[in-house]
């Protein structure tokens, strides 16, 4: 049976004062989750926090189907929740959060997501992403609306199109996948790739431990002037590994 260990790490990035994104490493249980925040200073760091404190309050059933509907209906509930808050404190602001949720069960891996944070695998030395953004960038190349050249200067490139939160009826895709032995999983918020290009992510997950690969993914972003709140988690099959939920936080 495959069991994981994971590094994270969680940093305000070169320009923001304030780091509104929130992770969780859950290794016992297989579960990992990255929210980045959005609507200002005590509003985006709000709702990341309350979807990560929420989903660190779940206890799993050891069965597939269930585990996945908590996961989901947690997550609607901070929507809910979010809402709520909006109407009641803020006055019908927008605030809320992007989310990626990795659950990993032996050789069987469950993703579930809203917005543009990611997760990519890494398997035989090739960088992979498995998830989706929900971005009107995303829509665009879809639509085949945008030459491959016009994609790195579309002006709207940060617009998401889902996200916890953003509206009532929260709409959270889930897909399903593989595990092979020697994989890496990367969880990140778009301040970490948005700073650094998927081929040298891929040079650096191929280098090393996933203790290593945490330290030089914060130091290219940091010094490639990471714009944004830089957000992450690296897991990896720990067999023959004492590593398990090492944190590298600023």
């Amino acid at each position: 049976m495959l069991r994981f260990a994971s590094t994270e790490m969680t940093h305000e990035g070169s320009v923001r004062e304030v780091n509104e994104d929130s992770i969780l490493s859950r290794a016992d249980n297989g579960l990992w989750v990255v929210a980045d925040g959005m609507g200002g200073y005590e509003a985006g760091d709000l709702a990341s926090s309350m979807l990560v404190d929420a989903l660190n309050e779940l206890s799993f059933a050891g069965n597939y189907s269930e585990d996945i509907n908590r996961i989901e209906q947690t997550v609607i509930d901070v929507n809910q929740m979010i809402l709520d808050h909006s109407e009641r404190v803020l006055d019908g602001r927008v605030f809320g959060s992007t989310v990626v949720i990795a659950f990993l069960q032996d050789t069987l891996g469950f993703v579930l997501w809203a917005g543009d944070s990611r997760l990519y695998r890494l398997r035989s030395s090739h960088l992979s992403r498995i998830t989706k953004d929900h971005s009107q960038l995303q829509e665009m190349i879809d639509s085949n609306l945008l030459l491959p050249e016009e994609i790195d200067n579309y002006p709207d490139n940060n617009v998401i199109t889902r996200a916890v939160g953003a509206e009532q009826n929260l709409m959270l895709d889930l897909m399903a996948f593989e595990i092979e032995e020697d994989d890496k999983f990367l969880l990140c918020s778009d301040g970490l790739y948005n700073a650094i290009d998927e081929k040298e992510i891929q040079n650096i997950l191929n280098s090393g431990s996933i203790k290593l690969n945490t330290e030089h993914l914060i130091d290219a972003a940091l010094e490639n002037g990471a714009s944004d709140n830089v957000s992450f988690i690296l897991i990896q099959n720990n067999e023959g590994q004492t590593i398990t939920n090492v944190k590298f936080k600023n």
